[in-house]
């Protein structure tokens, strides 16, 4: 047995959409045998929790405290947590990696950025990027948009549409036509209902980029419901 990392969940500090602090997510996590977790919360172009009217710096420092209540906890009970963001163009989400506080900081209106050019200067400063979901259907949702050539990975389970697994299969086609990397996350906004999604990992990831590397070198096994999927 590998190690298993849950890629994509949310805070509700950080999402609207979200009920569970970011503590709580790190315990639960850890009662669940995680070794780790990603800390995804909508971002401002997405469905925050952080008002859009604030200075940018307070409405990024206000972003982070669900990263950073999930991290504090999981330096007092052994699990590893990780930064990542999920940014909306339109109703397609990305979940963006190995980028920090910081990065964010100096980047002031990167939610209302081109999307093309969002994500370059993202992959430029070392972030990577992963098509979350990418055919979703809901009725807020007119239209699919792909950006394979802008992304580095597909997420092909993604724990919160196990109900309709057709969704999850385009993702697996999409993938494989473009010969993107694959990986799999819960989408947990909840303690309840939780998906027991994620990943299992040969190694233990020490920093992101090693899920990346990973992901790179098809060593990524997609977990739905605590199985592994093929």
């Amino acid at each position: 047995m590998g190690y298993r990392y849950e890629t994509h969940l949310h805070t509700c500090e950080g999402s609207a959409c979200a009920s569970a602090s970011g503590a709580e997510m790190a315990r639960i996590h850890k009662e669940m045998g995680y070794t780790g977790i990603f800390v995804t919360d909508h971002f401002f172009n997405g469905n925050t929790a952080v008002p859009r009217d604030l200075p940018w710096r307070e409405r990024v420092e206000r972003f982070c405290l669900g990263y950073e209540h999930a991290r504090a906890e999981g330096e007092k009970i052994g699990l590893d947590v990780f930064f990542g963001f999920e940014y909306g163009v339109h109703a397609a989400d990305f979940l963006v990696y190995n980028l920090d506080r910081e990065w964010l900081l100096e980047h002031e209106d990167i939610d209302r950025e081109n999307a093309r050019k969002a994500f370059s200067l993202m992959r430029r400063d070392g972030g990577f990027i992963v098509h979350a979901h990418p055919f979703r259907e809901r009725d807020y949702i007119d239209h699919i948009e792909l950006f394979p050539r802008d992304v580095d990975g597909v997420e092909i389970v993604n724990g919160a549409q196990l109900k309709q697994p057709q969704m999850n299969d385009r993702a697996k086609i999409y993938a494989m036509m473009y010969e993107l990397p694959v990986t799999a996350g819960s989408d947990s906004h909840h303690l309840h209902g939780l998906f027991g999604s994620g990943v299992e990992l040969p190694r233990r990831v020490v920093e992101a980029t090693d899920y990346l590397e990973m992901m790179r070198a098809g060593e990524v096994k997609c977990l739905g419901d605590g199985q592994v999927m093929e």
